[in-house]
């Protein structure tokens, strides 16, 4: 055995097992990759279907209220006044709660009928018109379902007994329906929104 021969052997024999540690970390890089792609894939599919059932929602809302842009409207189909304006301080403000209860009572909760229809105060003495809230007890609800309430996709947050607003333990869901909340379309206090300008005697 000539010594160039022998010496090739050993630096074979030292390549081909780098060689084929190459050859396995490349084929599961493909692998790995491919993996990461479809979890990315499944989660776009998995937003774009959220982001569909919220727009949803909002429509449907908007189409209910749209009669209601005149609180007097509103008040011809049953909604009251109730709670004066809610106010959360830092967090910001519920507004104005116009409370039907008729559909209260009824413990039904559909988006063409929002127990609740919300406004904000403005300068010039007038209410607008942001959003709806829909609202079922939660002992009528509980009554006769084991988990908590959901529309179109969106859980309900629930009030706990006692509240500020006296009413026994509820189930809630806003739906910043005519004034985006950068906090979410569904969360219970909008930031943008203010009681400064309620007044007691300017709302009937």
């Amino acid at each position: 055995m000539t010594p160039m021969y022998t010496t090739f052997r050993r630096a074979a024999g030292r390549f081909l097992p780098a060689l084929a540690l190459m050859t396995v970390c490349a084929s599961r890089i493909p692998a790995q990759d491919t993996h990461s792609h479809t979890d990315a894939a499944g989660q776009q599919e998995a937003d774009a279907a959220n982001q569909t059932n919220v727009n949803a929602l909002i429509q449907a809302v908007r189409t209910a209220t749209t009669p209601f842009q005149d609180v007097h409207v509103a008040m011809a189909q049953g909604y009251t006044l109730q709670f004066g304006c809610v106010s959360g301080d830092a967090a910001g403000a519920m507004g104005l709660h116009y409370v039907n209860s008729t559909l209260v009572n009824s413990g039904v909760l559909d988006p063409a009928h929002p127990q609740i229809v919300i406004y904000e105060p403005k300068a010039d003495g007038t209410l607008q018109l942001i959003g709806a809230d829909f609202l079922v007890l939660a002992s009528v609800w509980n009554a006769t379902h084991s988990s908590p309430p959901e529309m179109m996709g969106q859980l309900f947050h629930l009030f706990d007994s006692p509240n500020r607003f006296g009413l026994p333990a509820f189930y809630t869901l806003h739906v910043w329906a005519w004034k985006n909340n950068p906090n979410g379309a569904f969360v219970n206090w909008h930031p943008n929104v203010s009681c400064k300008l309620y007044s007691p005697q300017s709302v009937q």
